[in-house]
């Protein structure tokens, strides 16, 4: 711990100094053994510097503050320079303000974007910290003799001065960031002007029970698999979790996509990707429409990990503003796995102890606390929502890793999908028998709730019966013929990337399914019989479509006059 200063105008007057040290014991209770330094630049009083806490009571100091109120207090006229010396220093004479006190640090040592920091006493966890020379860093450690900072943004040496802002981290908010690219910070990243009229900081409290109401409204995605079997609904938190390359990121951006007209705000965040990545993203969100009612928050690779750590709240922060207003907000975190990784990296060079998989014990809280801000507000708040999908990348398959599982717990269902579904061509690769909404049927509409009664059961089944077909063992008829079945529905769900379904498409293509339309149809017929026959029905009975779409209810009336539409398909295909 650096030694307490106490500079002072002269070094004769030892009265004044013998007063400030006896003052100095009193406050602190203890001797304070200052060194002694003379500056005459101080003109009278003292600076004293005590464990990184600066006490200035100078004349000098003084001075200057009452030289520019002078003209605005209503004090005494005068004409000379002279005479305007003289008056400032009788008034700082007499004047017997307590001296000012700030904080100051001094960097011990810097390294991996972690700075190790004397002084800051009174520095607050998560306040923002201004280095010499422009850098900005986030109080992440606080110790009795110093702090431990990580830098977000600018460089930093060894033996720069560091003072505290006493301003946690924030971030602008606003109708002004649709359609832009933003970093954690608020700036923009798409080379155009930005300017936001309000302020959020980027950690809040989740709403309390007593502040939510319950999840009972879809939120389509557009894709066939999870609206039938793992239904989203306005203020859940769905995980979506997978290995590398098995479509996670592509369900999250047709969800995106799927939201244009329905007055949902999209925040997408990316953490962790190349800036390519993310600039192929707003390629493809503008190319699509989506772009306009969507913010891009974006931390690339090569950001600090302080950058990357802050990015999902910065987000969520963006999200809540939306949300307060009353309004239905999606947010995808792309993805939490290396957000982990990045907060992981700051503890251990915080000197953190580690735990499990060398993640600091607080890991939980890391994500839960974000996930938790998710949520569907009470009607007395506005009735807003935000509906959360984080993504997570598994090692091998192994959803029982450290992150994973605690990811598990805190959402409110998952949806897997699975590398050997995948690489066989089934898109998207959704394995049923892992996957779960925990809202379920609450969050769908009826006339999907009529016609998916038991797909997950004949998904499931047709895989475990496949397992034994595919080794070549001989199947009765009634299992033949579920197999057989059982193909064509697999068909039906799959889907390319390109291709979003409106629920109307959703509701014809399964009640036609079970309806047994497709039966006659080879499997590689499928996809292309099943565009024609929703051509079909849009010609001859788009009133049905257009009630389902705008009712979510299918009458009984118009089911039958559905499957009445299908008997004349079939006729006209000559399958009849």
């Amino acid at each position: 711990m650096a030694k307490p200063i106490l500079i002072v105008a002269s070094l004769e007057d030892t009265g004044g100094i013998a007063a400030v040290t006896e003052g100095f014991r009193e406050k602190l209770g203890e001797d304070p053994d200052f060194d002694i330094v003379e500056d005459k630049k101080i003109t009278g009083g003292f600076i004293a510097i005590i464990n990184g806490r600066v006490y200035d009571a100078s004349f000098s100091s003084r001075l200057h503050e009452l030289s520019e109120s002078l003209t605005s207090d209503g004090g005494e006229s005068v004409s000379s320079f002279e005479a305007v010396g003289t008056l400032l220093k009788q008034r700082a004479m007499k004047a017997a303000a307590p001296p000012r006190v700030y904080n100051y640090g001094e960097v011990e040592s810097f390294a991996d974007g972690i700075a190790h920091i004397s002084g800051l006493s009174g520095c607050r966890y998560g306040e923002l910290l201004d280095f010499d020379g422009g850098a900005i860093g986030l109080t992440l450690d606080l110790r009795i003799d110093g702090v431990g900072a990580a830098l977000l943004d600018g460089e930093v040496s060894t033996s720069s001065v560091v003072h505290p802002t006493g301003r946690v981290a924030e971030i602008g908010v606003g109708t002004e960031l649709l359609g832009r690219i933003i970093d954690p910070l608020g700036r923009a990243l798409d080379g155009k002007p930005l300017k936001t009229s309000r302020a959020r900081p980027v950690e809040a409290r989740a709403p309390t029970i007593t502040q939510r109401a319950a999840v009972d409204t879809p939120l389509e995605t557009g894709i066939l698999a999870i609206d039938s079997m793992i239904p989203v609904g306005r203020g859940q938190r769905e995980l979506i979790i997978g290995d590398r390359q098995t479509g996670k990121t592509s369900i999250a951006l047709q969800t995106i996509i799927n939201q244009r007209g329905k007055g949902v705000i999209c925040v997408y965040c990316a953490i962790g990707q190349k800036a390519s990545t993310v600039s192929e993203t707003a390629r493809t969100l503008r190319d699509s429409g989506a772009m306009e009612n969507t913010v891009i928050v974006s931390a690339p690779g090569s950001a600090e990990a302080a950058m990357q750590y802050i990015a999902p709240y910065a987000a969520c922060a963006v999200a809540e503003e939306f949300m307060y207003s009353g309004r239905d907000v999606l947010i995808v975190y792309d993805d939490l796995s290396k957000h982990a990784a990045a907060y992981r990296q700051m503890s251990l060079l915080l000197r953190r102890p580690s735990g499990r998989e060398a993640y600091p014990g607080d890991v939980f809280y890391l994500h839960s606390r974000l996930l938790e801000r998710a949520a569907r507000l009470a009607p007395e708040l506005g009735g807003g929502t935000l509906t959360a999908l984080p993504i997570v990348e598994t090692m091998a398959g192994d959803i029982s890793a450290y992150i994973p599982t605690n990811i598990i717990s805190i959402t409110d269902g998952q949806i897997y999908l699975e590398s050997e579904m995948f690489n066989a061509g089934q898109r998207p690769a959704v394995n049923v028998g892992l996957s779960v909404s925990r809202v379920g049927r609450a969050a769908q509409h009826k006339a999907m709730r009529a016609v998916s009664g038991s797909l997950r059961l004949e998904v499931a089944q047709y895989r475990d019966m496949a397992v034994f077909a595919q080794f070549g063992a001989d199947v009765d008829p009634a299992t033949a013929s579920a197999l057989r079945n059982g193909e064509r529905l697999m068909e039906l769900l799959r889907q390319p990337v390109e291709r979003l379904q409106t629920l109307s498409e959703q509701v014809c293509i399964l009640l036609a399914s079970g309806s047994g339309v497709f039966k006659g149809y080879e499997r590689r017929e499928v996809d292309e019989a099943e565009a024609r026959l929703l051509k079909f029905i849009g010609e001859n009975a788009a009133y049905i479509m257009q009630s389902i779409d705008s009712t979510g209810e299918l009458a009984d009336f118009d089911k039958t006059d559905l499957r009445r539409h299908f008997d004349r398909f079939l006729v006209e295909e000559g399958k009849g």
